[in-house]
């Protein structure tokens, strides 16, 4: 009996892994909108009070506030109580129940190189306690510990950790940080992996750890990483070739983690190939993200900011970390297209008709 039990968990553990990847997106056109501010990061969102808040940054925070993603909005600066001073980013929020906001930024030092355009961002963790309005920073809790490049010549970055989504997984009991590390070894380049326990949320330094040879061990500050996935040429290359800067969302119709990728691949260094989508159900097992396929190619979008895509939820709640079978697709700071989610199979059954369309939100 035990061994029957033991191998029926098995071939369940198999199929679930094996269908990670059978998951389907497709993107159609609809008529423009824009974030209400630049874009230059991941842009977060959550909700208080009905009112849907969101954050865009461009060296520093600014907060928006509407009825919806569509508008309008009311924009307005926000108090950042830094440790450092240096631009920041504000790529990631989550609202606690009793109304605290913590947040997590990209960041990046000056004069680090002798190049003025060069330096290596770090990842540090926020809380605010109006809404947003004050963010007070609580240190940084990701940092390479790989020695920094001056030859790098990618034109912006010679190491670091950035560019950076966090989510909170559905048991609440970790964070999990995705983000792209720019150091070291190329076998260790590439979009990496961090997590910390839910509780730790209130003193974060020290308490991020790295995801490296299947186990969750490395220290957040230093330690080494393995990429779930890995750079094809590093980039420290004028010309590399690697997946960079994750979004990642609950998707409440496929009930699993949805990843939107961008790709360089090129000169000049930032050169971007086209925007991927990968899926995965467990967070904690970060080797059963499926193989990232293609959304966006380069040449659907004529704009030159091909950077950042992400998805924003329709309806009260639908944020950038949470959505369900249909959503807006936003590259840059425009959206120009809904996306939408299928089920393993649902492509290919003769009963499906077309995607309903969503509900929530203004005209669009």
């Amino acid at each position: 009996m035990k061994t029957w039990f033991a191998r029926t968990a098995f071939l369940a553990a198999l199929l679930l892994i094996n269908t990670a990847g059978a998951q389907e997106a497709r993107v159609r056109t609809a008529a423009e909108i824009a974030m209400p501010t630049p874009v230059d990061s991941n842009s977060p969102a959550f909700w208080r009070d009905g009112r849907l808040f969101w954050f865009g940054s461009r060296g520093g925070p600014l907060l928006s506030e509407g009825a919806d993603q569509f508008g309008p909005f009311e924009t307005r600066g926000v108090s950042f109580q830094a440790i450092g001073a240096m631009p920041h980013w504000l790529e990631a929020v989550w609202a606690d129940d009793d109304g605290t906001l913590w947040g997590w930024y990209h960041a990046e030092p000056i004069g680090l190189f002798d190049s003025p355009t060069l330096t290596a961002p770090h990842i540090g963790a926020v809380v605010s306690f109006d809404g947003g309005n004050t963010i007070y920073d609580l240190g940084v809790v990701l940092e390479t510990g790989y020695p920094l490049d001056p030859t790098a010549q990618n034109g912006y970055f010679g190491g670091g950790h950035g560019d950076c989504s966090v989510i909170l997984d559905k048991e609440r009991k970790y964070f999990y940080f995705f983000f792209d590390n720019y150091s070291g070894p190329d076998a260790e380049q590439g979009v990496v992996i961090a997590r910390m326990a839910f509780e730790d949320r209130f003193n974060p330094v020290g308490k991020v750890y790295k995801y490296h040879n299947g186990r969750w061990a490395q220290r957040g500050l230093g330690g080494t990483v393995t990429p779930v996935f890995p750079v094809t040429v590093p980039w420290q290359s004028s010309a590399p070739d690697a997946l960079w800067g994750p979004s990642v969302h609950w998707n409440t119709y496929l009930q699993c983690y949805v990843m939107l990728l961008n790709h360089a691949q090129g000169q000049p260094g930032w050169a971007q190939e086209g925007v991927y989508v990968s899926f995965c159900y467990d967070l904690s097992r970060p080797e059963t993200w499926s193989q990232p396929q293609k959304l966006l190619d380069r040449t659907e979008f004529p704009g030159w900011y091909f950077f950042y895509p992400q998805v924003m939820g329709f309806g009260p709640g639908g944020t950038d970390t949470l959505a369900g079978q249909s959503a807006r697709l936003y590259v840059g700071g425009i959206s120009r297209w809904e996306i939408d989610f299928y089920r393993p199979g649902q492509l290919g059954e003769k009963t499906i008709g077309p995607v309903p369309e969503p509900t929530g939100g203004a005209v669009r």
